[in-house]
């Protein structure tokens, strides 16, 4: 039943798409098992990261279900729509109860999508990883897959007007190879691992993004470690601290 409001969903999202003209590369969509369970895990620099990581799994005919915030389910658009798709709510006072939600569903055969530094991160670099994902993908017996997006910054993210016109933005999406979770390995060392490696295959990302900013004004979705304007990690930290 879950099926008849994801598949329209991703219909909506890909006529959206269109209409805004973005310009989406995705490479390595085959690293995503066509069948059984396995964690998806990404990168954060925007509200949208979701979708675009869902459409990297549609070539491989899978739906991913996404551990996100409670209260996005309380909402009274994205709640039944949320639900309806079999998403993972996630309250942060009771952890343990999203975890098993997920456990079940990767027991179940599903991918399980989580962005494992919790929160946008607003320098677009990778903040530190918490270490759920490698928990629960050594505990379900699945690998873990590793992913990066860019772009979706431009489009929406913490702090910054949304921009849903037709502005022809480019999102590029890469897909690296599964990561075994064994269980005779520290889960923290799992997490290093996956964390080197959607740190490479960001900068992958960010190397076949075919656009520059326009103009000084424009630097504000750049890292500054690549010479645009977004705050650096510390300076992120230091007003997270006031």
């Amino acid at each position: 039943m879950a099926e008849l409001v994801y598949r329209p969903v991703v219909g909506l999202a890909l006529t959206m798409f269109k209409a805004w003209d973005l310009k989406i590369d995705c490479k390595g969509s085959e690293n995503i098992p066509r069948s059984g369970g396995a964690v998806l895990v990404s990168n954060h620099i925007s509200y949208l990261d979701f979708i675009f990581n869902g459409l990297a799994a549609l070539p491989q005919k899978r739906l991913v279900r996404f551990m996100a915030k409670e209260s996005v389910f309380r909402h009274r658009i994205s709640g039944p729509l949320m639900r309806g798709m079999k998403h993972i709510p996630v309250d942060r006072k009771q952890g343990e109860a999203a975890y098993q939600h997920a456990l079940q569903s990767l027991r179940s055969g599903e991918i399980v999508g989580v962005f494992p530094e919790a929160t946008i991160s607003q320098s677009f670099t990778l903040k530190s990883f918490k270490s759920g994902a490698a928990r629960l993908a050594q505990e379900a017996g699945v690998p873990l897959v590793p992913m990066a997006v860019w772009g979706t910054q431009r489009l929406w993210t913490k702090g910054h007007p949304r921009n849903f016109k037709r502005s022809h933005i480019p999102v590029t999406i890469r897909v690296g190879e599964a990561i075994e979770a064994s269980k005779d390995k520290y889960a923290g060392a799992i997490t290093r691992q996956v964390r080197e490696r959607v740190q490479e295959l960001l900068e992958a990302a960010q190397r076949a993004y075919p656009v520059r900013p326009k103009d000084a004004s424009d630097t504000w979705w750049m890292p500054a470690h690549l010479g645009g304007t977004a705050p650096t990690p510390e300076q992120v930290r230091e007003a997270e601290a006031r």
